[in-house]
């Protein structure tokens, strides 16, 4: 990248008769040392400001996905339970929560939206580890006719487990859950959010 730089700030110098070998004992003002390293750092903040713009894309995506899901599941309430006992604005059971290290009362979940939030973090990132290689696999493909994406696949296994996700892709098994919602619906209707997870 220096040397590019360098090639740069001397065309653009020639270019504007700022190195002219008329001129004798003229000193500039900078020398080209002092422009390369002006250069340069403003190269390195162009690619802290796109890194930064890349981040914040990232986090939006997800933010959204988070709201649309929630909404799905709950109309983004946190304080709701619904008739089998599922909890929250994601509606978590209390096996799941277990599972993830969060031993906590009912009262507690419902009564805490950090935590709340903290536990679907837990579990996309859970079950982004236990479905990577299908993830690496079906990502961006079409598979019966539904485009499949990473955040439709998170989303299958937050409605069924990771579990009914493996059996989906192995054997074509459509879980369903006690509301006959299909893995499938939530695979398609939350697919092509461009989350990235730790």
């Amino acid at each position: 990248m220096r040397k590019q730089i360098i090639f740069t700030l001397i065309v653009s110098l020639l270019s504007f008769g700022m190195i002219d070998s008329a001129v004798g004992d003229k000193t500039p003002d900078k020398t080209l040392e002092q422009m390369i390293q002006e250069e340069e750092l403003r190269e390195l903040e162009l690619k802290r400001l796109e890194e930064e713009k890349i981040k914040k894309y990232h986090e939006d995506e997800l933010n959204r996905f988070l709201n649309d899901i929630g909404h799905r599941e709950s109309g983004n309430r946190y304080d709701i339970t619904n008739t089998w006992g599922y909890m929250g604005r994601f509606q978590f059971g209390k096996s799941t929560l277990k599972g993830l290290g969060f031993k906590v009362s009912k009262t507690e979940f419902l009564n805490n939206p950090q935590l709340q939030d903290s536990a679907m973090m837990a579990l996309l990132n859970h079950n982004k580890e236990k479905l990577q290689n299908y993830i690496d696999i079906y990502d961006g493909k079409t598979i019966n006719g539904m485009y499949v994406s990473e955040s439709g696949i998170l989303a299958a296994a937050h409605l069924g487990g990771q579990g009914s996700v493996k059996r989906y892709f192995r054997k074509g098994k459509v879980f369903s859950d006690a509301y006959g919602t299909k893995i499938t619906s939530y695979m398609k209707q939350f697919s092509g959010y461009d989350i990235k997870l730790n």
